[in-house]
């Protein structure tokens, strides 16, 4: 059936799911920018506490996020692909391509819990201050999203495996995939804005 937009009831679901959801993120996100604009953080420095708020290259590993950014944008690319094999009836290669964004995600997530062991060790914690606490919001939250979609990703493997999705049913496969893809551009804008992005006026304090 057809919902009143054009979609089917999953996609329309799917985009509502979405659209809702993209709040959250925009109010962590403006929770971020409120105190980075503010920059209401206190930390010890060189034996001494210092306002402003942390060049990002001085406290987070930037490397090893933008490699964690590469292999996310490529599970987007693999993800495509599945849906493309499906909708050609070619099994074998929809199985494959959704196991590497699975395997993909699997790895981000490794990835970002090994970021924050090494965090931890070094005393950034989420307690310790604004961005320390908005740092960990995000992260956490969009990671819980990652999580969500690899579990999500290995019902729908599944389902392929046991050959309910075709070309004649490709819409389940097309659904995650918005959710999928959803969550690797919010990635993007975190990894720009909270990586990337130097404090300006702040890196004299830093």
């Amino acid at each position: 059936s057809k919902s009143a937009f054009g979609m089917s009831m999953g996609k329309f679901a799917m985009w509502s799911f979405i659209a809702s959801d993209a709040m959250g993120f925009a109010g962590l996100f403006a929770a971020f920018v409120a105190s980075r604009a503010s920059g209401s953080v206190w930390l010890l420095r060189g034996g001494e506490w210092m306002q402003g708020w942390p060049n990002p290259v001085e406290v987070l590993n930037i490397s090893l996020t933008a490699l964690n950014t590469f292999i996310l944008i490529c599970s987007s690319v693999t993800m495509v692909l599945a849906l493309a094999a499906c909708r050609q009836n070619d099994r074998k290669k929809t199985l494959i391509y959704l196991g590497c964004t699975i395997i993909c995600g699997i790895f981000f997530l490794g990835v970002q819990a090994y970021e924050y062991q090494a965090l931890f060790h070094h005393g950034i914690v989420p307690w310790e201050d604004n961005f320390c606490g908005t740092f960990y919001a995000l992260t956490c939250y969009h990671g819980f999203h990652v999580l969500s979609g690899v579990i999500y990703l290995i019902c729908i493997f599944m389902g392929t495996l046991r050959g309910r999705y075709d070309a004649n049913n490709s819409s389940p496969i097309e659904i995650v995939g918005l959710f999928w893809h959803f969550v690797d551009l919010v990635w993007i804008l975190l990894f720009t804005f909270v990586y990337l992005f130097e404090p300006i006026g702040l890196s004299d304090t830093w």
